[in-house]
């Protein structure tokens, strides 16, 4: 038995021989670019083909500034680089240094040529472009019943909604007679009038997706009456059917989420109008009855009823203030009626005689103030409280009194 070589010794061996060959450290290599990739990190990945063959080719970040233009697919290409083995994976590869336009490539000058009629005619104005239901139930799909598409469609729809109804009718998205397949597809369900149609398929080389780059593919979809949504690829591939449809999805998850609504976000939504709406009409209602009170209370102070309760309230409170008035006045006067009397008792001739005093007059009848003027024998009445004393004068005697001393 021989001795036994490691896969890593084996590739490593093969890489140098690649590396000792001087043809294939410097060489010109022409082809038709598919499958090209721009990665996040700069570098470009992409395979050179022609009729019998293909070769994998990268060009690292590095390396692009000599690039002037985008590298895409269908495009004829002269890459200058090195062939080499990638060791991790065992394959060899082009390293490209170089790349320059060798004229497009004939895929892509029939994309340019079909893309540049339709739009001359107009099929892909956007005034035809029909909108996309908001809520819709059923939903039309043409793709491959086969593959990671449709799986994708169907995950995300049910998910999205549960009640959605899919229609699915599968056609032949690659080779020979797809172009036809994915036509009677698209006029089948639009017989049956869904609210929208998925037209698409996952990605692949410019060959893979050239059914959605055929003129009968562009007009079935102008002429649907039913809104389409294409969903061709990766977010990178573009193809007639993106153009003439009413809607592009860069991949057909991103149509399924297009497509169909977010089933718990509507309910959500319904369940906050709801609320507002309920909040709303509350805050309304007590706006009104707010307002209906004020009306009543000023509908009761306008009353009549009101009113003469008022004026009756208001004459009573005047006649209490008027009474009281009199009340007090009367005390006043009254008062002072007792101290004018009190008064005028302490002057009456009466109360004199009361406390034992006498009213000495003579025969006319007028007071005697003074002895002056009495003779012996003259008549005299001498009125007291219960009557008079008719008496006769038998002796005057004269008394001598102060000018101040009190006469009473």
């Amino acid at each position: 038995m021989g001795q036994a070589y490691s896969v890593t010794e084996i590739n490593q061996y093969i890489k140098k021989m690649f590396i000792k060959d001087p043809y294939l450290n410097h060489i010109y290599v022409k082809g038709e670019v598919s499958n090209c990739k721009y990665h996040t990190s700069g570098h470009i990945y992409f395979t050179l083909k022609d009729s019998q063959g293909q070769l994998a080719c990268v060009m690292f970040a590095g390396q692009r500034r000599g690039l002037g233009f985008r590298l895409e697919e269908g495009q004829s290409v002269l890459v200058l680089g090195s062939i080499n083995v990638y060791e991790r994976d065992g394959k060899y590869q082009l390293y490209a240094s170089q790349i320059n336009l060798d004229g497009q490539g004939a895929l892509y000058e029939r994309f340019e040529k079909l893309k540049k009629d339709l739009h001359a005619q107009g099929l892909f104005d956007k005034a035809h472009k029909k909108p996309i239901p908001l809520y819709p139930s059923r939903v039309g799909i043409v793709t491959a019943s086969t593959g990671a598409a449709i799986q994708d469609i169907i995950n995300i729809s049910k998910r999205r909604n549960p009640y959605i109804q899919l229609i699915l009718y599968p056609a032949l998205v690659q080779g020979a007679g797809a172009g036809e397949s994915i036509v009677r597809g698209i006029k089948a369900l639009d017989k049956l009038k869904p609210d929208v149609i998925i037209v698409g398929r996952g990605g692949g080389s410019i060959e893979d997706l050239w059914a959605f780059n055929e003129e009968l593919v562009a007009r079935a979809i102008y002429a649907c009456s039913t809104p389409i949504i294409s969903a061709v690829g990766h977010e990178t591939d573009v193809t007639i059917a993106d153009y003439v449809a009413d809607l592009r999805a860069p991949t057909p998850s991103a149509a399924a989420e297009l497509a169909v609504n977010d089933y718990i976000s509507f309910m959500n939504l319904i369940k906050d109008y709801k609320r507002q709406m309920y909040k709303s009409a509350m805050h309304n209602v007590t706006r009104h009855q707010s307002k209906l009170r004020e009306l009543k209370l000023r509908l009761f102070y306008a009353s009549p009823s009101y009113q003469i309760k008022q004026k009756r309230q208001a004459l009573v409170d005047a006649e209490q203030r008027l009474t009281h008035n009199m009340e007090r006045k009367l005390k006043d006067v009254r008062h002072k009626l007792d101290l004018y009397i009190t008064r005028l008792e302490g002057s009456s001739p009466l109360a004199k005689l009361k406390k034992g005093y006498g009213l000495v007059c003579g025969e006319d009848g007028k007071p005697i103030q003074s002895v002056h003027g009495l003779r012996k024998d003259d008549i005299l009445v001498v009125s007291l409280l219960d009557g008079d004393i008719i008496s006769r004068v038998d002796t005057i005697k004269e008394i001598k009194r102060d000018m101040g001393e009190d006469l009473d």
